[in-house]
């Protein structure tokens, strides 16, 4: 059975429906959120599952590679990054650092320990280490090879213990320190400490390098061959 409608204004106000009920249902599927294996949707397409894609185009374009890798993060959101952005997300500490200065940087200790103020970066991959306040943060858990390096003046004074250390979240963990030693007024010790190690780091830790020496002050050399340091992260 069928109806039909004579007149043009009939005619005229079922268009008008018909014109209304195809722009509602275009904007529904413009907008609307679909959900598998879910019943609140919250992306254009949200899979509560596994994703699998049977068969993909091969491309040759390099530049679709180096700037459309999808990532996933831990909310299950997919996103396209750069590839350089995903190696950045892991890229391992490198760090060497020295004095701006190369002339002579006077220390005053105090409780027998004092900071070693190095103030200029070679490199720095992560930006982990603060030139104001002379600390490395670790950005990363890992295991990382330290080394710091120093050479005293050769007025420094006579001293039962006089060294370079490594100190980790406030405690020292690694130090080379012995005596200074005077013969006939002339200093006969070694004027370089040098302490290396490999120091396991959880994301927060800090380390800064440290004289320690029972001396009231000290001076050494601020040339960049004589005093510096590095941090590598191996592992």
């Amino acid at each position: 059975m069928g109806f039909t409608f004579i007149g043009n204004n009939l005619k005229h106000k079922n268009m008008k429906n018909f014109i209304l009920f195809v722009s509602l249902l275009g904007s529904f599927f413009n907008y609307a959120q679909v959900g598998i294996e879910t019943t609140n949707p919250s992306a254009t397409l949200d899979i509560n599952g596994d994703l699998r894609i049977r068969s993909t185009t091969l491309t040759t374009n390099l530049t679709a590679a180096k700037d459309s890798i999808i990532v996933v993060d831990n909310l299950g959101n997919s996103r396209r990054v750069t590839s350089k952005t995903v190696v950045n997300s892991y890229l391992k500490t490198v760090i060497k650092g020295q004095f701006s200065s190369g002339a002579l940087v006077n220390l005053n200790l105090l409780s027998n320990r004092v900071k070693i103020p190095f103030d200029l970066i070679q490199f720095d991959a992560n930006s982990e280490f603060n030139t104001t306040t002379n600390t490395f943060t670790a950005k990363q858990d890992g295991i990382y090879a330290i080394k710091v390096q120093i050479k005293s003046d050769a007025t420094v004074g006579v001293a039962t213990n006089f060294g370079v250390a490594i100190t980790k979240n406030g405690t020292v963990i690694n130090r080379n320190s012995f005596a200074n030693i005077s013969v006939l007024s002339t200093n006969v010790t070694p004027p370089v400490r040098q302490v290396e190690s490999l120091i396991e780091l959880i994301t927060g830790d800090t380390v800064i390098f440290e004289i320690v020496s029972d001396l009231a002050s000290v001076s050494i050399l601020g040339t960049s061959e004589d005093c510096f340091f590095t941090i590598q992260q191996i592992r």
